[in-house]
């Protein structure tokens, strides 16, 4: 039996659902839960605890509907291909639209923040622009359509 983790804050949270999403792009065999455990482990270093619902759902859901994130991302980009994204950044976009898309108590715009923050962090100026414009598009249109 896990014991309750210490309470993380909704941007820690991301920034494990962010790290066990891209380390799971390098791992077919990394488990979902093992790869959130491995972020975790960072995080605390203390004995097994929950791992927090957020991050699990994060995570599963960014894996389980990862096509339709990616036609998302796509439909915003101008001149440019999915699979020309820095890994990094297609990470951070599939977090937000997940976000965006299937979590209804987040506000969009809080999602579109929150992926700036963490590519403060794990990425760079350009990329956090990249970023901005191709969320900032697909929070405009769900917006619209809402």
């Amino acid at each position: 039996m896990r014991k309750n983790r210490v309470d993380l804050t909704r941007h820690q949270l991301r920034e494990v659902a962010f790290q066990a999403s891209f380390s799971m792009l390098y791992s077919d065999e990394l488990e979902i839960l093992e790869a959130i455990e491995n972020v975790l482990d960072v995080y605390e270093e203390q004995e097994e605890q929950e791992i927090p619902q957020y991050v699990e759902l994060v995570v599963t859901g960014v894996k389980e509907h990862q096509e339709e994130l990616d036609k998302v991302i796509e439909k915003h980009l101008k001149n440019w291909k999915v699979n020309r994204i820095a890994k990094t950044d297609l990470v951070i976009l599939r977090l937000a639209l997940f976000e965006m898309l299937f979590i209804s108590d987040i506000p969009n715009k809080v999602s579109l923040n929150e992926a700036l923050e963490i590519a403060k962090t794990f990425s760079d100026d350009e990329s956090r622009r990249f970023i901005n414009g191709v969320l900032s598009s697909a929070m405009n249109e769900l917006d619209s359509s809402n």
